[in-house]
């Protein structure tokens, strides 16, 4: 009989033993798993990262990119809007101009007609366009300043009835709205 218990603890020796082989190789392969699925998540993590810092500084570019082409376009604006007070002395002083004052002063009047001539040359160069309405017109509040508002018989309530300044844009923004006299419903 020894030798029979021997052999059962010899046979219980053994399974615990490969049991616990087993475990270790378990626990082995677990850490090899976590670290695989810990590198696949920080991967990830940075993908994600450099995706974001990719379209930021795409974004950023793009920005940039509108920033300039909007000073370029309408970094003037400022020194337009101060120059167009010239363009009206220069228009006012030719339109009180009487005809005997014009055959009389004819080559001074000429001078102030090409200065005049030349300052719209370089508003259109510059991308400054007149807004310039018409007696008759519809009054456009986006465009034109409102100055007055009268009763005028024959004309139809919104209709431009007198043009006291000309107004401008820069490109396609407003520098400054015509400034019109506006007819009221007219009076029966």
């Amino acid at each position: 009989m020894a030798d029979a218990e021997k052999k059962e603890i010899e046979i219980d020796i053994e399974a615990p033993g490969d049991e616990s082989t087993e475990e270790t190789d378990q626990v082995q392969a677990d850490p090899e798993a976590d670290e695989i699925a810990n590198l696949r998540a920080e991967r990830d993590e940075l993908r994600d990262r450099f995706m974001r810092a990719l379209a930021d500084a795409e974004n950023s570019r793009k920005r940039a990119d509108r920033d300039r082409r909007e000073a370029e376009n309408y970094g003037g604006a400022k020194l337009a809007r101060d120059i167009l007070p010239v363009y009206d002395h220069l228009s006012r002083a030719l339109d009180i101009v009487t005809e005997e004052q014009r055959e009389a002063q004819k080559a001074f009047l000429e001078g102030v007609e090409l200065t005049l001539r030349e300052l719209l040359n370089v508003f259109s160069k510059h991308g400054i366009e007149r807004v310039a309405p018409e007696v008759g017109d519809t009054f456009d509040p986006q465009m034109h300043q409102a100055m007055f508002e009268a009763s005028v018989p024959g004309t139809k309530a919104g209709e431009i009835i007198q043009v006291m300044t000309v107004g401008f844009t820069l490109h396609d923004r407003l520098l400054r709205p015509a400034q019109v006299g506006v007819s009221s419903t007219p009076a029966s």
